[in-house]
């Protein structure tokens, strides 16, 4: 059978993103890294000192004050995973997300881990029928390598087209196929192993005084 609709596909080579592979592709395939950080603790103490310009020097034409990494690196991230011991930093790897902010500001004291692959990220499109959606995670890593022919990428392809084809509505994105059928289905059918990446919090929204209600709970009272 065809394909229902288009399928792109967009590869970015770390978790920057900077192609946008996560919000504008069917299957985005997006570098990352499973083991710990690579840390210069040398380097680290050059930033501190004011040797090396943060950032990659990417805002050397501003002038911000002196570098502090408490509160440009230490502060910002997203799971308080960072932290220093003395003149040492420490990263507990378990608890990091991967959102790059650490490595970005000071890349050449942090490097991304040795043990590299992929996250497999499903169902991006732009406003179409349901309006934009962004990617759902589906596989966290995976190891993609020329020398197996990239054999894991490809039968999890085949395996999306396989069921998209069947299932998929004309003119409807895989994207829109998985929100139909539910995500349930969909990894099932995937035979994946479902993981709290995957879910979303519960929606919330706010009332006029500013506090918060889960949006369920206020259509319960407006029906």
């Amino acid at each position: 059978p065809a394909f229902p609709y288009k399928f792109k596909f967009k590869f970015s080579g770390c978790p920057n993103d900077c192609v946008a592979a996560i919000a504008r592709s069917d299957i985005s395939v997006i570098g990352t890294w499973r083991d710990e950080i690579r840390i210069d603790q040398a380097a680290v103490k050059e930033y501190v000192a004011g040797n090396y310009p943060p950032n990659g020097g990417a805002h050397s034409g501003r002038d911000w004050g002196k570098f502090d990494l408490q509160k440009e690196v230490i502060d910002l991230c997203p799971t308080q995973c960072v932290w220093l011991e003395g003149d040492e930093l420490k990263i507990d790897d378990k608890e990091c997300t991967r959102c790059m902010h650490c490595i970005n500001v000071m890349p050449r004291a942090l490097r991304p881990g040795a043990d590299q692959g992929a996250s497999i990220l499903i169902g991006a499109k732009a406003p179409i029928l349901e309006g934009a959606q962004m990617s759902t995670l589906i596989i966290p890593f995976m190891k993609v390598s020329k020398d197996d022919e990239y054999e894991d990428l490809i039968e999890l392809i085949e395996k999306v087209w396989d069921w998209w084809m069947e299932v998929g509505k004309n003119r409807e994105r895989v994207g829109e196929t998985m929100q139909r059928v539910g995500l349930p289905t969909f990894i099932k059918v995937m035979e994946i192993d479902p993981i709290p990446q995957m879910i979303k919090s519960r929606a919330r929204t706010l009332t006029s005084s500013g506090m918060k209600k889960s949006t369920g709970r206020l259509r319960a009272r407006h029906r």
